[in-house]
């Protein structure tokens, strides 16, 4: 018999990828709870055309669990977020994102974890699902890989991101604790909560048994997904410099000297593979980016 004293409530925002979001939601029907706790599903449609309603609607009607569905008009990642956990009713939230999808032991994993080593989050794998065609460089440069721990490591907050995660709903109970909308349209708005609540104490672990996998798209297939990726992430990571740490132009002239050392190696780079100039040219791109932020500039992700 289930413990109903325990609720997770896994919560989804998705924009205009019904397809895929079908396939997560077939796959969450298979969790395993092992007795332990009941979990719900929460999508948060983040298109105003409502393009993930039809989806939803028809697999509710034969799930055996509850869906709910609810629209953020406004495209803003964050809102979309604070939406789902406004809307959460369990007592633990789990993120998961639309184009991704989880191995059955999933959930049981995240949870035995988090209260195994009474933490306040457990954080899993984020792995790469490839297409049956997909290029040789995008393969071979690594770039579609995340990096992993052992399970009980305590996460750094660079470390962190909602990919994949399982989360104490108490740490919501301040109003206050959201995700910030001002990072919205560029992303980081994941990094900048767990930052935040990293410095109320709150302590994040990592599970290496509860992966889940990535559907590589054909768009990220293509090298312009990679270049437009790490441009915003350096961008990203100037504004942080630029508006809230300190020693602004010792890391303005470090960032220049990566810069300019990355674009002198980027010629002779091509002369081990092609996926090798790739990752030399998206290291020129992220700090380029970094300096792009750090001047006020930060490119919006498009999806």
């Amino acid at each position: 018999m289930e413990n109903k004293s325990d609720h997770i409530s896994v919560c989804i925002c998705t924009y205009k990828r019904p397809k895929l979001l079908e396939n997560l939601l077939n796959k969450l029907e298979n969790q395993q709870t092992n007795g332990l706790f009941i979990y719900s599903v929460v999508v948060v449609d983040n298109d105003y055309n409502q393009t993930a309603r039809d989806t939803v609607e028809s697999l509710k009607k034969s799930s055996r669990i509850a869906i709910d569905y609810h629209i953020e008009p406004e495209q803003n990642i964050a809102l979309a977020r604070n939406k789902a956990v406004d809307n959460a009713h369990g007592n633990f939230i789990a993120f998961i994102d639309d184009d991704e999808f989880p191995e059955p032991t999933w959930l049981v994993n995240l949870y035995k974890t988090l209260l195994s080593f009474k933490a306040d989050g457990v954080l899993g794998p984020v792995r790469p699902h490839y297409p049956d065609h997909v290029p040789d460089w995008l393969i071979k440069s690594n770039l579609c890989e995340r990096p992993e721990h052992e399970t009980g490591a305590v996460l750094h907050w660079t470390q962190t991101r909602t990919g994949n995660v399982l989360l104490n709903k108490a740490m919501f109970a301040d109003s206050g604790n959201r995700f910030g909308r001002e990072f919205g349209r560029t992303g980081g708005e994941d990094i900048e909560f767990f930052k935040k609540m990293m410095g109320m104490g709150k302590v994040f672990i990592w599970c290496s048994t509860a992966p889940v996998f990535e559907t590589v798209t054909p768009e990220r297939c293509e090298k312009s997904f990679y270049l437009n990726k790490y441009l915003r992430i350096g961008g990203l990571t100037g504004e942080k410099h630029r508006t809230k740490l300190s020693g602004g132009f010792w890391y303005a002239a470090k960032i220049a000297m990566a810069l300019f050392t990355y674009l002198f190696i980027l010629p002779f780079s091509f002369i081990f593979g092609q996926h090798v100039f790739f990752r030399t040219l998206m290291k020129v791109v992220y700090f380029y980016g970094c300096i792009a932020g750090f001047s006020g500039y930060v490119p919006m992700r498009f999806r």
